[in-house]
């Protein structure tokens, strides 16, 4: 069975949330076994730091020596638990020793499958701003659009002074749920990215006849099918 490397911490909670899913789909009846899983858990301050003052450079050094001391623990894959970093994946990838996963690619199929044509892409403001799942997704006739600028913080300051620290309220759910709605009604999405792997854990069902795509679902399916064939 093929070895999983997961680089985590961005953030904590998402990394439970991919290791118990993986587990989870991996469980058979009656047995105990378990897939052989490497978590490198690393500062998500310092990520988002780079991020922030786009040292890419740095960021790519940075993910890459994670991946590498993975592959040094025995790891056969890896993927990058969190969307943000994907800014840097295509560099990342190309300095591994190990095949990467990557949650863009593994959405944008989920995507096609679904027959979607417009997506509404929430995230940090890094993801929003830089909105590098266009590229990927406009190839396959798929447009990804982001909410207006003011929607854009409130997002992220959230996610950073609440969900990330897993802290969910439900007034922070209706107000993520309006930006949605405003969405749909402005730019006629049918369908909704949640490009921050926290998001799931406050989104956690799908709305006003869209899907909600799961970014952490949708990684761990691709990540569970790698390992097993």
């Amino acid at each position: 069975m093929k070895q999983l490397g997961i680089i985590g911490g961005l953030g904590p909670e998402s990394t439970v949330d991919y290791y118990k899913s993986i587990i989870a789909a991996m469980r058979i009846e009656g047995s105990l076994a378990t897939p052989e899983i490497f978590i490198y858990s690393v500062s998500l301050e310092e990520v988002l730091e780079l991020v922030a003052r786009q040292e890419w450079s740095r960021l790519v050094y940075l993910l890459s020596a994670k991946i590498k001391a993975l592959h040094r623990a025995g790891a056969d894959f890896a993927v990058i638990s969190a969307n943000t970093p994907h800014i840097v994946f295509e560099e990342v990838q190309a300095k591994s020793p190990i095949p990467l996963l990557s949650i863009v690619t593994a959405t944008r199929d989920k995507a096609q499958q679904l027959g979607l044509r417009k997506l509404g892409l929430l995230g940090t403001k890094f993801t929003m701003q830089f909105n590098f799942f266009s590229p990927q997704f406009s190839d396959q006739g798929i447009t990804v659009v982001v909410p207006p600028t003011e929607d854009q913080d409130y997002i992220h300051e959230k996610l950073m002074t609440e969900i990330e620290l897993g802290i969910f309220t439900e007034e922070t759910r209706k107000e993520l749920m309006m930006i949605i709605e405003r969405m749909i009604q402005s730019e006629n999405i049918d369908g909704v990215i949640l490009g921050c792997t926290e998001l799931p854990l406050i989104l956690n069902k799908n709305a006003f006849d869209i899907p909600f795509l799961n970014t952490t679902a949708i990684h761990v399916d691709s990540i569970v099918s790698y390992i097993k064939n």
